[in-house]
């Protein structure tokens, strides 16, 4: 019998606090030309959250996007968002949007508390009506694929499957497959992209397979675990970037339990040119865009694509 073997833990980050969008305090964990290498297909993860209104009510009014995914994951509160190809609606907790800016699209976020008296809403208050929590990712898209058509895809909280475990373990699948489990929606096979929200119960162990050879990494929102032989548990705000080689993550939580995002994906190893929110393979591209921009043109396509 072929012996299974631990991803183990290669890195740990803290990430940074900084400002984005018209004013949106964050913690970027990482997300720069220079970490590109260690993290591809992923390029940065944005970790948004505060209750008090000042900290993320400026929003992120409309910016473009060309070449790359990007995915809003909600913990709390509410995100209003709208794009130029007609699409608009309310991102609610336990609720993803998963666009695919490909040839070109404009959006815009803004973050907002959820209050009982809204008519809007479509929560209770939790008590806490100014709180808003999050999770941005954004993914590379391959270099065959970057001027397809934008898509859109919103999910709401009861089109993500769940399963768990005899531990107590409760595994919500956003993207790809956890064992038996798969999500409502497909991407690029290229890329591939797992994307899981893990509650683990008190002292629980949990064993997810994943390919060796693929980019993978656990986000710790609640509790903490220990993720491999790792001596020391990754507490509530860090991430680890798990080892290519191995077949499995171990992950093990303490004693008050623990809430993390798993997310992976096959490596593209194709070159990358960044400017902003645009991500291209060469400086040529990269001048295309900007030029654009500039001519009213960034648009490509504006018949909204629903997935």
């Amino acid at each position: 019998m072929e012996t299974i073997k631990q991803k183990e833990v290669k890195s740990v980050l803290v990430g940074r606090w900084t400002m984005d969008g018209a004013g949106v305090r964050l913690k970027r964990m990482f997300g720069s030309p220079a970490t590109v290498q260690a993290t591809d297909p992923f390029l940065l993860l944005d970790n948004f959250g505060s209750d008090t209104p000042k900290d993320y009510e400026a929003g992120f009014p409309w910016h473009p996007h060309r070449g790359i995914e990007t995915v809003t994951y909600l913990l709390e509160g509410k995100v209003k968002h709208e794009d130029s190809v007609g699409n608009s609606g309310y991102i609610y907790p336990g609720y993803a949007q998963w666009m695919t800016s490909g040839s070109g699209i404009f959006h815009q976020e803004m973050p907002q508390g959820i209050r009982a008296n809204d008519p809007e809403d479509i929560l209770k208050s939790t008590g806490f009506p100014d709180l808003v929590s999050g999770l941005q990712l954004w993914i590379n898209i391959p270099a065959e694929e970057k001027m397809k058509n934008p898509i859109y895809r919103d999910i709401k909280k009861n089109q993500i499957p769940i399963t768990g475990d005899q531990s107590g373990n409760r595994i919500r699948v956003i993207a790809g497959t956890f064992e038996d489990t798969t999500g409502e929606h497909q991407f690029s096979a290229k890329v591939a992209p797992r994307y899981l929200d893990v509650s683990m119960a008190r002292e629980a162990t949990l064993h997810i397979p994943e390919s060796a050879g693929r980019t993978s990494m656990v986000f710790v929102i609640g509790g903490s675990v220990k993720v491999g032989s790792h001596e020391q548990a990754i507490g509530t705000g860090s991430l680890c970037i798990l080892s290519d080689a191995g077949d499995q993550i171990q992950l093990e939580s303490s004693t008050e339990g623990a809430r993390i995002i798993m997310f992976s994906g096959k490596k593209l190893g194709e070159s990358v040119a960044w400017h902003g929110p645009i991500v291209m393979n060469t400086q040529e591209q990269l001048v295309e865009a900007i030029q654009d921009l500039r001519n009213g043109t960034f648009v490509r396509s504006r018949e909204p694509v629903f997935l």
